[in-house]
């Protein structure tokens, strides 16, 4: 996401107009020069439309991979590689759409020209539609450094430090910063609930601590689970 056009997602990309904005990191609040205006005030209380709730359902998600979903190694691996690609490849935005759990949200976080603190929530849908003409013009290649884990159950949350490229030989990355990802496991696979980042920037370097891997105890055996423990979405 650099103009947040530029830093990186799972790290993935969403171009904004910001200061920096690309990768998952590619997304970023849109610049402002001043404190964003207030909304505009909504209808009177009163039930919603039937049809505006219905709307707010989010459709069933294409079928993952297997490989991909079946340890927190490969979900965050594929998160990487379904954004990354050289400038025009086609990204197989399915591939994307099948990691994230129904209602999943992203969200890139950084500083706006005025200096206050942006951010911008999104689906992955809303990632998909804002990054593929940036993705058609611009190289954009994300990895993961390094990677914090923590672990309670069947819920995890990844801290994983990402770095972008515009091309896999590029000598330093144009871009690094972190991806906050929060899994869980429903007794059959992992599905990505959330994924906010935070480029690093002069003011806010990374810190020592998240350039090398700290990995928690992550292990669950799906035969093992009770079928009291299987969450279905």
């Amino acid at each position: 996401m650099r103009q947040w056009a530029k830093a990186a997602l799972a790290g993935a990309a969403l171009a904004w107009a910001w200061t920096p904005a690309t990768g998952m990191a590619q997304s970023a609040p849109a610049a402002a020069s001043g404190p964003a205006p207030a909304a505009a005030p909504g209808p009177g209380p009163g039930p919603a439309p039937a049809a505006a709730a219905s709307a707010s359902i989010p459709a069933a998600a294409p079928a993952a991979r297997p490989a991909d979903v079946a340890s927190v190694d490969a979900i965050v691996k594929a998160l990487y590689e379904v954004i990354s690609g050289p400038a025009g490849a086609p990204r197989d935005w399915d591939r994307m759409r099948s990691l994230f759990a129904p209602g999943a949200r992203m969200m890139a976080i950084g500083v706006r020209k005025d200096g206050s603190i942006g951010m911008r929530a999104m689906t992955p849908d809303d990632y998909i539609a804002a990054n593929s003409k940036v993705f058609a013009t611009t190289g954009f290649f994300e990895t993961e450094l390094a990677r914090t884990t923590d672990a309670f159950g069947q819920l995890v949350h990844v801290f994983s430090t990402y770095e972008a490229r515009h091309a896999p030989g590029d000598a330093k990355p144009f871009m690094r910063g972190i991806n906050s990802i929060q899994l869980v496991n429903d007794g059959n696979r992992w599905h990505v609930l959330s994924l906010a980042w935070r480029a690093e920037d002069p003011k806010l370097p990374l810190p020592d601590r998240y350039l090398q891997s700290r990995p928690g105890a992550v292990a669950i055996e799906l035969e093992a689970l009770p079928n009291n423990a299987r969450m279905t979405f």
